[in-house]
């Protein structure tokens, strides 16, 4: 399985959800890379969110030819903002920790480790309940039978995802996050006996050429 996560999104913008420009221009340039690599897939799943299903269809324009992606909503990522504001509901939020790239993924990182204690009173979502929709999404991938399956799904899925599948303490999770790039491909062997890690944060769009505009991590 092809594991992608989705392009440049909008931080900092009243919607995250969406594609910045240069998202838009990741996607299609990692479509055309894979289909260079002679990838392609028998089916497509991605989450439900707007910015996994444009990364798809950027990755499509590149690849070609199209198709209907399956959804499954445990790719999509955990709410990180309603994460940190529960962790502050009584006051006391950093400054800048929604809209400042520094401020936000500092503060995210001790959130997640508060959150995966079971430290945060009414978060959107326990941990334990984001672990097992994540898993249960990759079982049904693999349930699907198909040889060479794609998805598209978000950093935290995928670093939750990589930290199980390789045997990684809870709090794994959160540096893997942070180390995917937009746009990156882990690829995972999945079989009858189990599931391996064959590839991590992979960027085959990414040249020396381009790299200092199309590299980015948010």
């Amino acid at each position: 399985m092809h594991l992608v996560r989705h392009a440049q999104a909008s931080f900092g913008a009243a919607d995250y959800d969406n594609l910045s420009d240069l998202g838009h221009r990741q996607s299609i340039a990692l479509g055309v890379a894979l289909k260079r690599q002679g990838v392609r897939p028998d089916k497509v799943f991605i989450g439900a969110m707007k910015r996994h299903r444009q990364t798809w269809e950027g990755m499509a324009a590149g690849m070609g030819p199209d198709a209907e992606p399956e959804i499954l909503p445990g790719l999509n990522e955990f709410d990180f903002t309603g994460l940190l504001n529960a962790r502050f509901a009584d006051g006391g939020a950093p400054k800048g920790m929604h809209d400042d790239r520094r401020a936000h993924f500092r503060t995210l990182r001790d959130t997640m480790l508060m959150w995966q204690r079971d430290e945060i009173d009414t978060p959107p979502e326990q941990f334990a309940d984001f672990s097992a929709r994540v898993r249960d999404a990759r079982d049904q991938i693999a349930a699907s039978g198909v040889s060479t399956a794609l998805a598209v799904s978000s950093g935290g899925a995928i670093g939750r995802t990589v930290a199980e599948i390789t045997g990684g303490p809870a709090d794994q999770m959160i540096a893997l996050q942070l180390q995917v790039k937009n746009c990156a491909v882990a690829r995972l062997v999945i079989s009858r006996n189990g599931t391996w890690l064959n590839g991590f944060n992979e960027t085959p769009h990414i040249t020396a050429e381009n790299e200092q505009e199309m590299l980015t991590y948010s």
